[in-house]
């Protein structure tokens, strides 16, 4: 089939790599000319592991990139996959994802009438659906061609994205369109009959209400596995042995039950905001998300709160070890490196700071802090360390810690082992 994709962040650049791994023509267009010119290069605009080998693969041949939208109107299927930014109150913004529709209608409107389908493939809330639609509807205008309508909530995660479309959990399709619908079918089907996944076929606002479910609910989970460690530690036990066992429970199992830091990233966050936000349109304020949330943004302070029981800091060096908002991404977005920086920074520190591949991005946030090449330069004369993302080289570390001026070490999120020389503390364990 010919596919559109408009939007070429970490979902966009994804769905039109592996959609053309499916043997698709697809054409990627983004505003964004560096973007673009890095797609047709064969290279990924963002850090994605198994990304750049997909696009190496199939650029020149299946998939090339754009910034332009006359490409529309020949293809089967155009997905939308612009970013939804988060406004002060949480909700989210729909305006660049209306602009985008709008243009899409429009680069359809001229088209010899024909069925095409439009998908959101960007998060969005319930309520925000009908601007999108209305948007799509003024861009196609009287005299457009028939153009059916569709939501597909992405369940990627950054660091594993490829892996993720490639065997997903389930696949969900929201429209009120029996052509529609057997457009995505016949899309996903090399992919459906691969994996053996699971299909929901439901309404576009439904599809997405699933997909701020199902982080709601990861997130809320991750909360009560840090409340439940928080007060482990305060019993001087174990969290990780006791959710361990707790995970055991067929009813609950074992995923996101790891406790510390929190979490972040571009999709928690954002879309328990959102789902907030949108709860709050309709007079119902959702307590149990409020309180994940209330526990999420604590636990960087309780881990500020370890460490100041061991050393002052004040125009002491201090390093923290990772930057990205988990390992496998140089995302920074909502990383839970950001409040301890500037935790550390209220309370006087040197600051310096490490990751694999995520610098650069923290650089923009952080200009004025010290950056090294690698955990050891971190290291090196630190009266104190801090943990924020679980990279594998940090549970090699070992001599590196010899060169701290004191060896305190505090772990938000278990990769470091406790060993002779140094003092070490788990955050809920």
């Amino acid at each position: 089939m010919k596919v559109n994709v408009v939007g070429s962040g970490y979902v966009g650049t994804t769905l039109a790599a592996c959609l053309a791994d499916l043997g698709h023509e697809v054409t990627a267009i983004d505003i964004d000319q560096s973007v673009v010119d890095a797609i047709n290069a064969g290279r990924a605009p963002l850090h994605e592991p198994g990304l750049d080998e997909l696009l190496a693969e199939h650029v020149g041949e299946r998939l090339h990139a754009t910034t332009s939208y006359e490409t529309l109107p020949n293809a089967d299927i155009t997905f939308l996959a612009i970013g939804t930014p988060s406004e002060a109150d949480g909700s989210i913004d729909v305006g660049p994802l209306s602009a985008a529709a709008e243009m899409v209608g429009e680069a359809l409107a001229g088209a010899d009438p024909g069925a095409h389908l439009v998908v959101v493939k960007s998060t969005i809330t319930p309520l925000g659906l009908a601007d999108v639609r209305e948007a799509l509807a003024a861009g196609v205008g009287d005299g457009g061609g028939d153009v059916a309508f569709a939501t597909n909530p992405e369940f990627l995660r950054e660091g594993t994205a490829v892996a993720d479309f490639q065997d997903p959990d389930k696949v969900v399709f929201g429209t009120e369109s029996d052509s529609a619908l057997a457009t995505l079918e016949q899309l996903y089907a090399p992919l459906i009959e691969a994996s053996d996944s699971p299909v929901v076929r439901t309404d576009p606002a439904t599809a997405m209400m699933i997909k701020y479910a199902n982080n709601a609910f990861l997130a809320t989970k991750i909360s009560l596995a840090n409340d439940l460690g928080n007060i482990c530690k305060e019993f001087g036990l174990d969290a990780y042995e006791v959710m361990k066992a707790v995970g055991l429970d067929d009813r609950i199992g074992s995923a996101f039950l790891r406790s510390g830091v929190g979490w972040g990233g571009s999709c928690f966050p954002k879309d328990v905001a959102a789902l907030i936000a949108a709860a709050r349109a309709t007079s119902y304020e959702p307590p149990l998300l409020n309180a994940a949330v209330d526990v999420n943004d604590r636990q960087p302070e309780r881990l500020l709160a370890l460490l100041d029981e061991h050393v002052d800091i004040r125009g002491e060096r201090v390093a923290v070890l990772g930057l990205a908002f988990k390992p496998g991404t140089d995302d920074v977005r909502n990383s839970r490196a950001i409040p301890l920086i500037e935790g550390l920074q209220e309370r006087g520190a040197d600051v310096v700071g490490y990751d694999p591949v995520a610098t650069e991005t923290m650089l923009e946030r952080f200009p004025d802090i010290e950056y090294t090449d690698s955990a050891a330069d971190a290291l090196a004369s630190a009266v104190g360390a801090v943990v924020a993302t679980d990279w594998d080289e940090f549970a090699a570390l070992d001599d590196e810690f010899d060169a701290m001026a004191e060896p305190v070490v505090v772990d938000g999120r278990r990769i470091i082992e406790r060993r002779e020389g140094i003092t070490y503390e788990g955050l809920t364990w």
